[in-house]
């Protein structure tokens, strides 16, 4: 199947996302939610005590709130990105959802480390 490019136009119209972690912590945050405008290259980065779908949709609906809604965002295939909650907030805000290819993580490279 053929690869689709996602045309990057404007500042923040794609984002891509991942956690980092876990991580050892005394506080309770074990991860991090990481977002890498593709324009810009700005980061907004958050840490969280977990890595599920709850948390991924308000992050997203605050980075909406502070960015507006951008046409598409790029994650890898974790559950965490990939469920009901997710696609419906994708869909109530109309972004396009796009999926970095299996084993390989260069697809989302803006937000891999």
């Amino acid at each position: 199947m053929p690869q689709n490019v996602i045309q990057v136009c404007e500042i923040f119209d794609v984002w891509g996302i991942d956690f980092m972690g876990p991580f050892p912590s005394l506080l309770g945050n074990r991860y991090i939610l990481v977002a890498v405008d593709y324009l810009s290259k700005w980061v907004e980065a958050k840490a969280l005590p977990t890595n599920d779908a709850r948390v991924v949709v308000k992050f997203l609906k605050s980075l909406f709130a502070r960015f507006e809604t951008p046409r598409a965002i790029i994650s890898d295939c974790e559950t965490h990105f990939c469920n009901d909650k997710f696609a419906k907030v994708m869909s109530k805000y109309g972004v396009t959802h796009r999926l970095s290819t299996a084993y390989h993580p260069q697809t989302s490279g803006q937000v891999e480390v």
